[in-house]
């Protein structure tokens, strides 16, 4: 399968190192240096098992910043940009998550585009209806910075937003690639999958926030 991932954070890599072990990926991003990292098969993150894997697996991965080559023939889109929470406006800036849907709706319009950025609850939806587009998924990541790689290879959960064959494949897809075989698929309504990521965030905040806070 041809497949493009759009950012090359600690996401966006690993994903893009865990599926070039079984496909084509093509990693796209807005920054030379990063994909002139990438193509010299050097880590844009710091992951230890994401650098292991560019330097000794024979990856079928290659990046670009040209969105006309990264898009040709692709079957499949992950989009793993930034989404950052802004405390002021008690909104997540899915800005750069918006372009990337558009690009893959105007240059990959039968690619299936599955959303891993963390988006507010109704994102896909919305997103569906302004583009007219029925191609969009969101698949929430519960990966660890650092770990990430590791995380993806043995998942706790894989969680799609959509109850149809095409996530199920997807999912299938993404356990293939691990190595936990029997590790648990949900497949579940977009924005039940977008509540989910978000209670596992803020849980997560909350743990770190009691281990690390004074007496």
């Amino acid at each position: 399968m041809k497949i493009t991932v759009v950012g090359t954070g600690y996401v966006g890599l690993s994903m893009a190192v865990l599926l070039a072990q079984h496909h084509n990926v093509t990693a796209l991003d807005i920054d030379p240096a990063r994909v002139a990292r990438l193509n010299a098969r050097l880590p844009t993150v710091d992951d230890a098992d994401v650098a292991q894997f560019l330097a000794e697996r024979p990856l079928r991965l290659r990046a670009t910043t040209n969105k006309a080559e990264a898009y040709a023939g692709a079957e499949l889109v992950i989009v793993a940009t930034p989404t950052d929470y802004d405390a002021d406006s008690n909104a997540f800036d899915t800005s750069s998550v918006d372009a990337v849907l558009a690009d893959a709706f105007a240059l990959a319009p039968s690619a299936l585009a599955v959303v891993k950025s963390t988006v507010p609850v109704g994102y896909t939806a919305g997103m569906r209806e302004r583009l007219g587009w029925g191609n969009v998924v969101f698949s929430p990541e519960f990966l660890r910075e650092g770990l990430a790689l590791r995380d993806n290879l043995y998942p706790s959960r894989i969680v799609v937003g959509e109850r149809s064959d095409r996530a199920q494949a997807f999912a299938q897809m993404l356990r293939d690639a691990s190595l936990k075989p029997d590790a648990p698929i949900v497949l579940t309504d977009s924005t039940e999958t977008e509540a989910i990521k978000l209670f596992a965030n803020t849980y997560l905040a909350m743990r770190v926030a009691y281990f690390v806070a004074p007496e």
